[in-house]
């Protein structure tokens, strides 16, 4: 393993143990990497709205969630600037969805990372979003 996906690990695992929204929705990291994160989380009863579908408040809380995952994994405490999501179709109740966050572009502090959220297992794409990151003078990792 690299240096550089040593770091993306830690510090994916000591943002995830003070991550209380990750934990209760129970969100997993099932990958990351530097500029790349990939979590699951599957939709409860307790997540749709009155239509029988995933509230897009979830599905958004997701995407979000991947997105600070990926930006976060060079040790430097990166927050959301902006972010925009696009609901391509539905999610359901007992549905296991996938977020992937792709870092696209970093310049200076700031940078642009897309989220697919898909349906696990079939990959059918529910949202599409965008996120912009600046990075803070704090690092995540407190040890180093």
């Amino acid at each position: 393993m690299s240096d550089a996906a040593e770091v993306a690990r830690r510090c994916a695992e000591t943002m995830y143990a003070r991550d209380r929204v990750a934990q209760d929705l129970g969100m997993r990291i099932v990958e990351v990497a530097p500029g790349t994160a990939r979590l699951r989380m599957r939709v409860a009863d307790t997540m749709v709205n009155g239509f029988g579908i995933a509230h897009g408040g979830y599905i958004f809380l997701l995407a979000d969630s991947a997105f600070a995952y990926a930006c976060n994994t060079r040790d430097a405490v990166t927050v959301a600037a902006s972010a925009d999501v696009v609901f391509v179709a539905p999610g359901r109740a007992g549905d296991l969805l996938e977020a992937t966050a792709e870092e696209r572009v970093r310049y200076g502090r700031s940078g642009v990372y897309d989220v697919t959220v898909r349906r696990v297992p079939h990959g059918e794409v529910i949202a599409e979003f965008r996120g912009g990151g600046r990075s803070r003078d704090e690092r995540v990792l407190n040890d180093t």
